[in-house]
């Protein structure tokens, strides 16, 4: 009897271990599943201007909004792309994202697989981590939008091959502020214009900031650092760039602050250090009639200071302070820096006095190249730059020139210490600059530039009435910046 209840209880008892771990299973793969299946229709399902209900988890993404709710994530809200296209698509006006975790897009290059697509306006996209995605937030037309306290990382790939942190295309009047953007490829604003980008930190990218085709931005308070290119302009015009910290851009192609084509720029109280160029010019100012202006920036300890493609003019830089660059300026393709307005600046190897107490050194300082001319053009011979036997030689191309030495720019009103209180005095970093009258210019026989003469009442005139007309253009028409190019 008791072998036959043993025998029958048995049976009962060997399928249960089967059954509860089939049970275990579908509870499991449930949990798993569950947010990941539900995140689309809970964001469909949630009335407009109200927030999703989202519990702690990982959903599965590609995600498309459509309207314009409130997705919170309370740092514990995962939203995982599955490698497949991006990962969080906004389409509709007025979307907040903030405090979620955001993964694992796409690789696609053409079809910008990124943690967030913005194709919309007046979006916030606030304290996000967004890691693992090739392209961190992309933006196209999209306008107003406020990008705050994200965090945002590329794919574990090869420099080049990254995606961009941000990148804002034909989108205009955003805010990026407190952003922090590494290990991806550059932070790139495209074709747009009004757009601040303050208090954001970027660190091993390729350019921390790249402007193309882009007008009244402005740039301030920023911290890039440890990136082949600190900010890059290329193509612009009214750009204010002030306020920021830049180090460390190194290698060959190392460069603080760079200028391509640019115009109407203004860049002041920056710190620019170790990199490889603290200050690149090419081809800037572009437009013949057009002015760049360069403050009260730090320039110091960086290989080259201020390094220029070729010979220049029309920057204008007062108040700065170069100090224990490797070499102050360098031009190449035996140019000059001389056509800039170089004044009020102070250079750490000024060799002059300040006899008066007034601030500024007695004497004009002149940046004469001797057998510096050795690595103007091969950047391997600064290897041997401060050695013995090139310090002696050089010295003694100073004191006995063999032949003429090259005069790169000169300083008539130097400051002698870098904590002069006349530096960064507003008296000395003023500076209206003259009207220039192209067609003057191109006369033959005139004794002075007209960008250096003055104008009459009727010149004052005609000034009034095309920025009146500017003003008008730039109500409607974005492209405002790039109409007379």
């Amino acid at each position: 009897m008791f072998s036959e209840i043993h025998h029958y209880g048995s049976m009962i008892v060997k399928p249960f271990p089967i059954l509860l771990l089939l049970i275990l299973v579908f509870t499991a793969s449930q949990a798993a599943a569950g947010p990941a299946a539900a995140l689309q229709q809970l964001i469909d399902q949630t009335p407009e201007g109200e927030t999703v209900p989202l519990e702690p988890g990982t959903y599965a993404g590609p995600v498309i909004i459509e309207k314009a709710v409130i997705l919170d994530g309370k740092g514990r809200v995962t939203i995982d792309g599955q490698g497949k296209g991006s990962v969080l698509l906004l389409k509709a006006d007025g979307v907040v994202v903030k405090n979620m975790i955001i993964t694992n897009s796409g690789d696609s290059h053409d079809q910008v697989d990124a943690g967030i697509l913005v194709r919309s306006s007046r979006n916030q996209i606030r304290n996000n981590k967004i890691e693992n995605t090739l392209f961190g937030i992309d933006l196209q037309e999209a306008h107003a939008n406020l990008i705050v306290g994200n965090e945002i990382s590329s794919k574990n790939a090869p420099l080049g091959l990254r995606g961009d942190g941000i990148r804002g295309w034909a989108s205009h009047r955003n805010i990026f502020r407190q952003n922090k953007i590494h290990d991806s490829r550059d932070m790139v604003i495209w074709y747009s214009n009004d757009n601040i980008i303050e208090e954001n930190e970027g660190w091993n990218n390729r350019y921390s900031l790249h402007f193309m085709y882009s007008g009244g931005n402005t740039v301030r308070k920023n911290t890039y650092h440890h990136n082949t290119v600190g900010i890059f302009l290329m193509y612009s015009r009214d750009v204010t760039v002030e306020q920021n910290t830049v180090r460390y851009s190194l290698g060959g192609t190392g460069v603080g602050i760079g200028l391509k084509e640019v115009d109407n720029l203004t860049i002041r109280n920056n710190k620019i250090v170790y990199c490889t160029a603290g200050l690149y010019f090419d081809l800037s100012p572009f437009q013949p009639d057009r002015y760049n202006f360069f403050k009260a920036n730090i320039i110091a300890y960086n290989v080259i200071g201020a390094d220029f493609n070729s010979t220049l003019s029309r920057n204008i830089l007062k108040g700065n302070a170069f100090i224990d660059n490797l070499e102050t300026v360098r031009v190449h393709g035996q140019g000059v820096a001389s056509k800039n307005l170089w004044e009020g600046n102070y250079y750490s190897d000024y060799e002059g006095f300040d006899r008066n107490k007034d601030g500024y050194g007695d004497f004009v300082y002149n940046h004469d190249i001797y057998l510096d001319t050795l690595w103007m053009n091969n950047d391997w011979m600064l290897l041997f730059s401060g050695s013995p036997v090139i310090s002696v030689l050089n010295l003694l191309a100073k004191l006995a020139p063999i032949s003429e030495p090259r005069r790169l720019m000169s300083d008539r009103k130097p400051v002698f210490s870098p904590s002069a209180a006349v530096l960064f005095a507003e008296a000395n970093l003023s500076y209206d600059p003259p009207l220039i009258d192209i067609e003057k210019d191109d006369e033959e026989g005139d004794e002075m530039p007209a960008r250096f003469a003055s104008h009459g009442d009727d010149d004052e005139e005609e000034d009034e009435e095309e920025e009146n007309e500017e003003e008008l253009e730039k109500k409607d028409n974005y492209n405002r910046y790039f109409l007379k190019q």
